[in-house]
């Protein structure tokens, strides 16, 4: 073999195993950024049912594949980039900007919680149908969905590129793959699972329609449990807005309200911050609110 092609060969196989070494590494930092940003992948996963409830069951899936897509675009076109640059030129800018999107967070919880609690003008049952078929009320929901998104998208990338600039060795080729790994793998992982929670009713419509006994039993048992997992993942999402909102401007100052009590490490800690948290994600929230429907009285008058 001509020597020149040994040498070329020998530096594919350098290449190659360059390659596999980068790649392992970015399999390894994405691992631990996951493991780290899984409390708010859940509540991602919590919230996102609730803004596809009360559509038609055939414009779920195109619903939440319109969402996926913009959760997509959320975190590789927009949030990636920016990180990366933020964290090269502007380091002290992120806490701020990620405050800001949890203030938003606050806003939207604090929002959903004074629907529930002030009275409204009821609609009679036309209009409901009227506004939940509508093009206007879909694109509405999934803007939301969208936007509500890219805060919990910013915190999980957040969390993610400070686990990877911990690592002993990195560059922003490691920092990038990490990232895009890690946004690829979170979407597809929570909108798998919120479609099939929001189509398991049409699975248990099909188990029911079996003549097996059991799959009978369990496909009536999916579609009368349905409705009250929806309602209750609606309660969740609310809370989890609170909480990782209320987290993100609580933490963003450097309190961390378990720690003043005495607790540090554990569950309980765990459990008492994130209560601490959402009792102060409303409060934020609701003042926010209240700004926010004087301000849309003045305009209306």
């Amino acid at each position: 073999m001509p020597s020149g092609l040994a040498a070329l060969l020998d530096d594919i196989a350098m290449i190659a195993k360059v390659a596999a070494a980068s790649l392992d590494d970015v399999a390894a930092a994405a691992g631990k950024a996951g493991s780290k940003a899984a409390g708010v992948v859940i509540d991602d996963t919590a919230v996102t049912p609730q803004y596809v409830t009360g559509f038609t069951p055939d414009r779920e899936l195109p619903i939440i594949w319109r969402i996926a897509k913009g959760s997509f675009f959320n975190k590789l076109v927009i949030i990636l980039p920016v990180a990366l640059l933020l964290s090269l030129f502007l380091p002290w800018a992120v806490t701020p900007l990620l405050m800001l999107g949890g203030a938003y967070l606050c806003f939207e919880g604090a929002e959903k919680v004074w629907e529930k609690i002030v009275p409204h003008e009821t609609e009679n049952l036309a209009e409901q149908l009227a506004e939940l078929t509508s093009s206007e009320h879909e694109q509405n929901m999934i803007k939301g969905a969208v936007r509500t998104d890219f805060i919990l998208s910013a915190e999980i990338m957040a969390i993610a590129l400070n686990e990877v600039k911990s690592l002993a060795e990195t560059s922003i080729w490691l920092e990038a793959g990490t990232l895009a790994f890690v946004a690829v793998a979170i979407t597809i992982a929570v909108y798998g699972v919120v479609g099939l929670i929001v189509k398991m009713d049409d699975i248990g419509l099909h188990m029911a329609g079996k003549e097996n006994g059991a799959s009978q039993a369990i496909g009536r048992f999916l579609v009368q449990g349905m409705p009250k997992l929806l309602t209750a993942l609606s309660t969740v999402g609310t809370a989890a807005m609170l909480w990782v909102g209320g987290q993100i401007v609580v933490h963003g100052f450097g309190i961390h309200p378990a720690e003043f009590i005495g607790l540090h490490e554990g569950a309980l800690a765990w459990v008492v911050d994130a209560a601490l948290c959402g009792i102060a994600g409303l409060a934020i929230g609701a003042v926010i609110v209240l700004v926010h429907h004087m301000v849309a009285k003045r305009k209306a008058h």
